[in-house]
C-alpha cells in the first residue's frame, strides 16, 4: 500500500463493513459504526464507482441488471468486496473475545485503517489496552474523522504510526504504553502483499517480544491463487485489481509451508479455516450471493 492511498483503501473497506451493517440480513460481522467514518459524499462516490465498474467484473450481470444501480452494486458487493473482510473480521473478534475472557489484556491491530473495535466495545475500556497500527497518513485521516463524527477516543485505544511491512519497531508500540504481557495480534489482508520471507521475518519479530500464551490471527492465500478463477472470476480479478493498483499479490501457501513458517516462530497452529469451512461457518443459509471467497484461509497461532 502506497502511503497516499492508505485512507482510500481503508475507506473501502469501511464502505463493504457500512453496506453490510445496513442492507444484508443476516450479518456475518455487523460494524454499525462504519457509517458513521464515511460521508455521504464518499459511500455514493465508491458506489458509483463499483457500479461503473461492472463490465469489467461480469458482463452478464451488466446486462442483466442494466439501470438498475442498487442490485449491480449488491451483487458487486456481495459477490466481489465483503466475502472476506467480513468474515475474517468476524472470525478474528470471535478469537479475540475468547483470549479477553482468558485473561487477556493487549490488542494490536496491524494494518488498522478505520477499524471500529474499541468504539463497538466500551465495557472492555478498563479490561483491554487496543494499539492500533497504520501509516501516519491513515491514522491522521481516521482521527480526523472520529473527530468529525463526535467519536471520543476511549483511553485504552492507541494509535502507533507505523509502515509495519518495511520495518516493525517494538519502540512505537512502548512509547504508547505496551507491556510484557500476552498479546494478540490480527494480522488481516497483509499476507498476500509480502514475499514469503518479509511475512515469515515479521512474524518472528511480533512474536519473540511477547510472553508464552499470546497469539496471532491473519489469513492468507493457498497454492491455487494465481491459478483459481474464482466464483465469476473473483480471484482472478482480485489479483488483477491488486497488481493494476501497484500493490500485486507476492505469495500464495501451502498448509505446510504456514506450519513450517510459524514453527519457525515458536508458534503452533491451533485453528486452521478452509474456505469450505469458513462457507459453513459464516455464509451457510443465505439467500443473496455472499459466499467464501476461493482459496483464501484463516489460521490461528498461539505461542508456545
Amino acid at each position: 500500500m502506497k502511503q497516499d492511498e492508505s485512507s482510500i483503501t481503508s475507506l473501502i473497506s469501511a464502505f463493504g463493513r457500512a453496506y453490510h451493517s445496513q442492507f444484508d440480513t443476516p450479518k456475518i460481522f455487523n460494524d454499525f459504526i462504519a457509517k458513521d467514518l464515511i460521508s455521504e459524499e464518499e459511500f455514493n462516490d465508491v458506489k458509483e464507482n463499483m457500479v461503473g465498474g461492472i463490465q469489467f467484473f461480469n458482463k452478464d450481470i451488466a446486462e442483466k441488471f442494466k439501470g438498475n444501480k442498487e442490485e449491480i452494486l449488491k451483487w458487486i458487493t456481495q459477490v466481489q468486496l465483503s466475502p472476506t473482510p467480513l468474515a475474517r473480521a468476524a472470525y478474528c473478534e470471535q478469537v479475540l473475545r475468547n483470549e479477553v475472557r482468558l485473561g487477556l489484556k493487549q490488542y494490536v491491530i496491524l494494518g488498522a485503517g478505520l477499524d471500529t473495535f474499541a468504539f463497538r466495545h466500551p465495557e472492555l475500556e478498563k479490561v483491554l489496552e487496543i494499539f492500533e497500527i497504520d501509516y501516519p497518513a491513515t491514522q491522521e485521516f481516521k482521527q480526523k474523522r472520529l473527530d468529525e463524527a463526535n467519536f471520543k477516543i476511549p483511553n485504552n485505544l492507541h494509535f502507533v504510526s507505523m509502515d509495519f511491512t518495511e520495518l516493525f519497531s517494538y519502540k512505537n508500540l512502548l512509547d504508547e504504553g505496551f507491556a510484557n504481557k500476552k498479546t494478540f495480534f490480527s494480522l488481516l489482508g497483509v499476507s498476500y502483499y509480502l514475499t514469503k520471507e518479509d511475512l515469515s521475518g515479521l512474524i518472528d519479530h511480533l512474536i519473540s517480544n511477547v510472553p508464552t500464551g499470546s497469539s496471532i490471527v491473519f489469513d492468507y492465500a493457498d497454492e491455487q491463487l494465481f491459478e483459481e478463477k474464482g466464483l465469476s472470476n473473483r480471484v482472478e480479478n482480485m489479483v488483477k485489481m491488486a497488481a493494476a493498483g501497484g500493490e500485486p499479490m507476492k505469495a500464495c501457501y501451502s498448509y505446510s509451508e504456514v506450519e513450517k513458517l510459524l514453527e519457525k516462530s515458536g508458534l503452533l497452529i491451533y485453528e486452521h479455516l478452509s474456505p469450505a469451512d469458513i462457507n459453513k461457518r459464516y455464509f451457510s443459509d443465505r439467500n443473496d450471493y455472499l459466499s467464501a471467497f476461493e482459496t483464501i484461509h484463516y489460521i490461528h497461532a498461539v505461542k508456545k
